[in-house]
């Protein structure tokens, strides 16, 4: 029986908006974000893989750590790995999760300027780039700039 594996937050009723793609790492690592609203993890690359998890978060960041065949073994913000089909996710939206703590989204992109809002851990916010520790964020709808440290996905691979 697979687990369902939501990670879901509740904190100012934010949810994720769409996104811009971020390069490889050289390494063949990159970030994408699950694109259905129901994605299988399994334990190996291919369908005769007993299914892990079932994410039901589209826009929920992901690590690609390499590819085969149509499949990709990915890593979820809670280090949890797996295989997905490769039309479970996209490269397309570059989204990052709200780690550890509440997470300050202020007017300016140094960090300055007043606070427009907060965001507890577990939301996914659309990044549009990121500049001196400093990522453009939308969370609903709402834009700011967010310390990067403070996502999960908004790093290098």
């Amino acid at each position: 029986m697979s687990r369902v594996k939501p990670l879901i937050a509740i904190a100012l009723g934010l949810a994720v908006a769409g996104g811009a793609a971020q390069a490889e790492d050289g390494n063949g690592r990159y970030w994408v974000s699950l694109r259905k609203s129901e994605s299988n993890m399994r334990v190996g690359p291919g369908r005769e893989y007993r299914i892990s998890w079932v994410y039901i978060r589209p826009g929920l960041p992901m690590k690609v750590l390499r590819e085969m065949g149509g499949w990709a073994l990915v890593e979820d913000p809670d280090g949890v790995r797996g295989w997905m089909l490769q039309q479970f996710i996209t490269s397309k939206v570059h989204t990052g999760v709200v780690k550890g703590q509440v997470a300050e989204i202020r007017e300016n992109k140094d960090g300055s300027g007043r606070l427009l809002w907060r965001a507890a851990p577990g939301v996914v916010a659309k990044i549009k780039d990121c500049d001196d520790g400093w990522c453009k964020v939308d969370v609903d709808g709402r834009q700011g700039f967010m310390n990067q440290a403070a996502m999960w996905g908004a790093g290098a691979p």
